[in-house]
């Protein structure tokens, strides 16, 4: 049945941090990879399509989104009701998330109900029925989805900023979910056809973690499987993104009682060796309470109640950006500081004292992430998919220590040099001027 299958030996995946780690793949493409999880009486299980929101042409934005609820709707062999009670008898719990450039299907259960969790995913993703009528139904739905991320204005200044940041052509710069007008125009026809060409087996990663066996997830996935699913993959074109335009400032007007501003450049693809600095680089300016955003801007100012930094891969770029949600009348001194903290990580590397914190802060928060058997199967997946190695949290824990100040200082040096880009959501003229 299986043309390929491999067991990571110890010290890559596998080793005293982790239970066993496999991999195999299937004549149809179909990847499947397993990680025993000792001591745990749960399995999470999943299959992530290598598929998200910027690979959909112009016509078809929101499709990956709409599909997400869709393949909830029903199959050839389920309705929705029954896929809900199949789950509500065993306590199980399902969900689904479109990202930019994958959407996943996940099931969490106990081990004895693995049977369960495998077919219905398989079902799922393989005998989706696509029904047009409840196409329309959910179509409403995802109206109101939208419309409660309209109102969130946390999530509107990420939207301007990425379109800022990348030019309003660029698909990075879309929301995953679409958009009112793009949801109102899709078809159940567009809707059919992307699934038929972008949801086939060699394009999907299917991840298990917990109690589990590797012989028996294998066999359970494929007999999951529609005998009729397309296979091979869908070739996803290289990424090719518009010329980016000059950086500059983008408002939002919006009546509100505080301004919510983002303030960053792009950054580094995930299969950069680098992305570990810059994770480095992005805590320590506002990844927690001793942070330095955090220690000048709300300790030691007052200026905002929230403000951090983040940073975002993708497969050819990413993100670097700090943010800050204010009182309007402090949107100028709170940009002066991140301009001068910017420029501190810039001229003078980290002391030792920061930087072993900033790496102890780091660890910590991959090692508590990794006790929930869900997160365990998305690196596996995150691996498979992105970034041509599955990493054990043992490799992890050494790449984040082996990160030193010059490294940090070096990113900082490279990205920070970049044209920044500014968005700012609140009470303000779209003429009024910020100084970046």
């Amino acid at each position: 049945m299986t043309i390929e299958t491999t067991v990571y030996p110890p010290g890559r995946v596998g080793s005293n941090d982790t239970g066993p780690v496999r991999r195999t793949v299937l004549p149809n493409g179909l990847r499947i990879v397993t990680e025993v999880i000792p001591g745990v009486r749960s399995v999470a299980y999943g299959a992530w399509v290598g598929v998200g929101s910027r690979h959909e042409a112009a016509a078809q934005r929101g499709a990956s989104h709409f599909l997400e609820h869709l393949l909830f709707k029903g199959t050839q062999r389920r309705d929705a009701m029954d896929i809900a009670k199949a789950l509500d008898a065993v306590g199980g719990e399902s969900n689904a998330i479109t990202t930019k450039e994958y959407t996943c299907y996940y099931v969490r259960t106990r081990d004895a109900d693995l049977p369960l969790a495998a077919d219905l995913i398989g079902d799922m993703l393989t005998c989706a029925r696509l029904d047009p009528a409840q196409v329309e139904a959910e179509r409403r739905v995802i109206l109101g989805e939208l419309a409660m991320y309209e109102d969130d204005p946390g999530h509107a200044v990420q939207n301007l900023f990425a379109a800022a940041l990348f030019g309003a052509d660029d698909p990075l710069a879309r929301p995953s979910a679409g958009d009112r007008e793009s949801v109102l125009a899709l078809s159940w026809e567009q809707i059919a056809a992307f699934y038929a060409s972008r949801y086939r087996l060699g394009n999907v990663v299917v991840a298990a973690a917990g109690n589990v066996d590797h012989d028996e997830v294998v066999d359970l996935t494929s007999r999951g499987l529609s005998p009729d699913a397309s296979v091979d993959g869908y070739s996803r074109p290289p990424a090719s993104r518009p010329e980016r335009r000059e950086p500059g400032v983008r408002v939002l007007r919006r009546r509100s009682e505080q301004a919510n501003i983002m303030f960053g450049v792009p950054g580094l693809p995930y299969r950069d060796p680098r992305r570990y600095a810059l994770t480095a680089l992005a805590t320590a300016l506002g990844g927690g309470y001793s942070s330095r955003l955090f220690q000048e801007i709300r300790e030691r100012r007052g200026l905002a109640y929230a403000t951090g930094s983040y940073a975002v891969t993708y497969a050819d770029t990413g993100i670097l950006a700090v943010y800050a949600v204010c009182d309007p009348q402090r949107v100028d001194e709170v940009l002066a500081a991140f301009r001068r903290e910017l420029a501190a990580v810039v001229e003078s590397r980290l002391d030792d004292e920061e930087l072993e914190r900033v790496k102890g802060q780091l660890a910590g928060k991959f090692v508590l992430s990794q006790d929930d058997a869900l997160s365990r199967a998305g690196r596996l997946t995150q691996g498979e998919l992105f970034e041509d190695e599955i990493t054990s949290l043992g490799e992890v824990l050494r790449r984040i220590d082996a990160v030193s100040a010059s490294d940090v200082q070096a990113v900082a040096v490279e990205l920070l040099s970049t044209p920044a880009t500014l968005a700012v959501v609140g009470p303000f003229d779209e003429d009024r001027a910020f100084a970046l």
